[in-house]
């Protein structure tokens, strides 16, 4: 689970899930608000169902290969309907060393891997880079994949994009406008692709994962996926057990809390309730206050001078902006942004300044992007209802918009603000129309052919530690890494030199790390 999404619009608004989960902060900045036509005609199918991948430089001069797959839409009936799969490569910077193909799924879901992972590159161990073709996609519905997109025009994508507020709705009017948009954009996608929404789950995506294995001809998956990436990987590991070599989960879903344990009647509560999203978000920010009250003004814009009164000052910015916005910047608003201004631990001393003008009457500056990555297609459409059509079909959330008022609450009571965001952050599964077709339930304890390693952070804004822990208990054979550190994912913060060691030395001969091994981050921020 990671930031907000790549565009603007999304960035104010952090809606719903892959505001939530995806690690899109990472991405390029405003795209466009609306997807564009089909993408480059897909190889034919190999024998046996398997896609030919026909690699070309994604640009002139890039070093990065596209492809298209061609996958059936629903893998019970390989006959029918096919969708389109776009993928990326980077080939191993030492070939003569080369292991094997790593496939990277960077979160989401919601995530178009064939952005995040050009744009994060560096991240990646320098080890794992000479030694492996890195290549990861867009999973289907997704980005530059066959998307679920609802509207007919960039015009409609954006007038629909204005109707939720900003962060979460407050009072009784926003809640109704929050519902109604979500409700109506249910209907709108219902309408328009109704085969696709049933056919998005974790479990089709984890098939096509396995086609795109056998594609690149590797005998056994070798996986690395973080946040919404590691439910995909739980789930691969448990359809195909035999084919697993090496599998990286790094800042884990409890399967448990994905799928609401056993239970089939109504959930009582929503996801990322149930996985503690809210608690390890106000644990995190909390430290976030303790650290920066720790140092001086030069070191972080927000200090008071001490923990204790950085920490009431953050709680003073948010009784001033209920009452007196600055600008744009709403106490929802500013809720989100901090609850996702914690992901990247880089960006912490930014996240600090933007408080501080705050507090002081002024509202920040526009965020800056980086580049975009040297691919085809670097600003797909993302709009909220990709990831709600994989997320509401696939995870049990309560059907019943007015339940989230009283869940709120009490989510406020025990993780304040954070706690208010990561409630709403749901609610377009109480209308959402699909449910998958071919989800996949459990059991989670099939051995496979070989160990999987789990990192958990300590720290962790969207999927907290605990989530590690259970996903190291429900699998048959894992080992869980501990970084004792923050953010949201151990690559994408790319914060501990330990933890890129032994994730190295795990994807090329398979080494795990003692039982117990905990790793501390090469720097704590703000120091």
């Amino acid at each position: 689970m990671s930031a907000p999404g790549p565009t603007a619009r999304r960035r104010r608004r952090a809606a719903v899930l892959a505001a939530a989960l995806a690690c899109s902060a990472l991405l390029t900045g405003p795209g466009p608000a609306a997807a564009r036509g089909a993408p480059p005609s897909p190889s034919p199918p190999v024998s046996g169902g398997v896609p030919r991948l026909d690699w070309s430089p994604c640009k002139p001069g890039s070093p990065w290969d596209c492809a298209t797959a061609k996958v059936p839409l629903d893998h019970a009936a390989p006959a029918g309907r096919t969708i389109d799969l776009a993928v990326v490569r980077r080939q191993a910077t030492d070939p003569g060393r080369r292991v094997g193909t790593l496939f990277v799924n960077p979160g989401g879901p919601g995530g178009p891997g064939t952005v995040q992972v050009p744009q994060n590159y560096d991240s990646f161990p320098k080890e794992v880079r000479e030694r492996f073709d890195i290549v990861s996609w867009d999973p289907r519905g997704i980005g530059n994949s066959t998307a679920v997109n609802c509207f007919d025009t960039a015009e409609e994508a954006k007038a629909w994009a204005a109707r939720p507020p900003g962060g979460f709705p407050v009072g009784a009017q926003e809640r109704k406008a929050w519902t109604d948009a979500y409700a109506d954009l249910g209907r709108l996608c219902e309408k328009r692709d109704p085969d696709l929404l049933r056919h998005v789950s974790t479990a089709d995506t984890a098939r096509d994962l396995d086609l795109l294995r056998r594609s690149v001809g590797a005998p056994q998956l070798n996986y690395l996926g973080v946040s919404y990436g590691t439910i995909l990987g739980a789930t691969y590991a448990n359809l195909f057990p035999g084919n697993v070599r090496a599998m990286v989960l790094d800042s884990n879903i409890d399967p448990q809390a994905w799928t609401n344990g056993t239970s089939r009647g109504e959930p009582r509560t929503t996801t990322f309730l149930r996985m503690g999203s809210d608690r390890t978000a106000a644990a995190t920010l909390d430290r976030f206050l303790t650290l920066c009250g720790s140092a001086p003004a030069t070191r972080c814009a927000f200090s008071a001078g001490s923990p204790e009164a950085t920490r009431e000052k953050f709680d003073r910015l948010m009784q001033q902006l209920r009452e007196h916005p600055v600008g744009p910047w709403t106490y929802a608003r500013t809720v989100a942004d901090t609850v996702q201004g914690l992901y990247l631990v880089g960006g912490w001393p930014a996240l600090a300044g933007r408080l501080q003008e705050l507090s002081q009457g002024r509202a920040p500056k526009p965020a800056v992007y980086p580049p975009p990555p040297p691919v085809a297609e670097p600003n797909p459409y993302l709009g909220d209802e990709q990831a709600a059509a994989v997320w509401c079909s696939d995870s049990p959330n309560p059907r019943d918009p007015a339940a989230y008022r009283g869940l709120e609450e009490d989510s406020a009571r025990r993780a304040g603000d954070a706690g208010r965001f990561w409630t709403w952050a749901a609610e377009a599964c109480a209308t959402w129309p699909a449910r998958s077709a071919a989800g996949y339930d459990g059991p989670w304890d099939r051995p496979t052919a070989r160990p999987v390693l789990v990192i958990g952070t300590r720290y962790d804004p969207s999927t907290p530690y605990a989530g590690a822990e259970a996903m190291a208990r429900e699998l048959a054979d894992a080992r869980l890494l501990t970084n004792d550190g923050y953010g949201h994912t151990a690559l994408f913060n790319n914060a501990s030199s330990c933890i890129s060691a032994y994730e190295s030395r795990y994807l090329v001969d398979g080494t795990l790390p003692p039982p117990g091994t905990v790793c501390r981050p090469d720097r704590v921020p703000f120091t």
